[in-house]
Parts: structure tokens; sequence; C-alpha cells
């Protein structure tokens, strides 16, 4: 019995290239090597699509895709750590209206977030983000990584206490060289 159609798949799919991409990219990859993961990911589920259980978490099943080919790509490589440059905050103080400072200071915030989410380790960064910034529930996330749903609550809390500290560190940093905030 097959899986869903091309067209259902089409409907289900595109929502996600977003989501999928933007956990690509928090895997550690580049941009290109992201788009690169997200084509492969919907390759291999097109490929793949009579497998696919209608009436299981189609979500879940792309994002496990996408995991299992990136930790693929990494099969005997040291994995790279990349700084991700984000023009978002750049056209975002362009287009803003508030003062050059308060935007510097916003866009520290969010730096200082994306180094302590970057510093994590893999199986802690994967939970956070799809927790967190995908929004996805423990058993949807259990799903993904193929872990039990306890392991994800562990996992998660362990990383929001890792991104807690790193950021109480980079906090009290210029307190502690005697400069102001």
């Amino acid at each position: 019995m097959s899986g869903l159609k091309q067209a259902e798949f089409e409907n289900l799919a595109l929502p996600l290239l977003d989501p999928l991409y933007n956990f690509a990219r928090w895997l550690g990859a580049d941009a290109d090597e992201a788009r690169d993961l997200v084509q492969e990911t919907f390759a291999k589920a097109l490929k793949g699509l009579k497998s696919f259980q209608p009436g299981t978490n189609f979500r879940a099943w792309m994002f496990r895709i996408l995991r299992n080919t990136f930790l693929t790509s990494r099969t005997g490589l040291q994995r790279r750590n990349t700084d991700q440059e984000s023009e978002k905050g750049f056209e975002e103080s362009v287009a803003s209206h508030e003062s050059s400072g308060l935007a510097l200071i916003r866009q520290a915030d969010i730096e200082v977030v994306q180094q302590g989410i970057a510093k994590l380790p893999t199986n802690f960064r994967e939970v956070i983000i799809l927790a967190d910034v995908e929004e996805m529930k423990y058993q949807e996330i259990a799903e993904t990584l193929a872990i039990p749903a306890g392991t994800v609550m562990s996992r998660l809390a362990r990383a929001r206490k890792q991104l807690r500290q790193h950021i109480v560190e980079q906090l009290e940093r210029p307190r502690a060289a005697g400069t102001k905030l």
C-alpha cells in the first residue's frame, strides 16, 4: 500500500522548507550546505514516499530525514563550527526607527543567545532548536530524533541550563572588566 501521493506530499512538505533550512543551519551547516541538506532531504523523502505511513507525524518524519542526512554527511569528518552571520539584524536596524544604541543592544542580546546555542553539544542543540525555535512538542521531538520523550525532556533541561549559564557569563563579563553595559 502506498503512502502519500505526490500532490499530498507537496501540500505537507512545502510549508516545512523554512523550518528545515533553519534546523540545518543550526546543526552547524553554512548557508550553502543547509540548502543542500534540505534539497537532499526532499529528494530522499520523495524517493521514500511509499514508505511513509499516513496518520503518522509527517513533520517529524521530514526532520528525521534531514537530521539523518546531516549525520551521514559528517561520518568520519571532524565537525566544524561555523559562525553564522545574520543579515536579518542589519535589515531590521535599517528599517527600524529605534536609536542605533538600542538596536545594537538588541542585536548583542540575539548574538549572545546564538553563540550560546552554537556552543551546545549537537544532541542538546537539536533538542533546544526543535523545542524552542520550531515549537515542536516533546513527543514530536522524540519521533524526530528517535529517542524517548524522557530523554528529550532531560536534554532540553540540560541545554537550557547550559544556555542560561552562557548568557549569565556573557552579561557579567563587561561588569567584571569594569565597563558599563
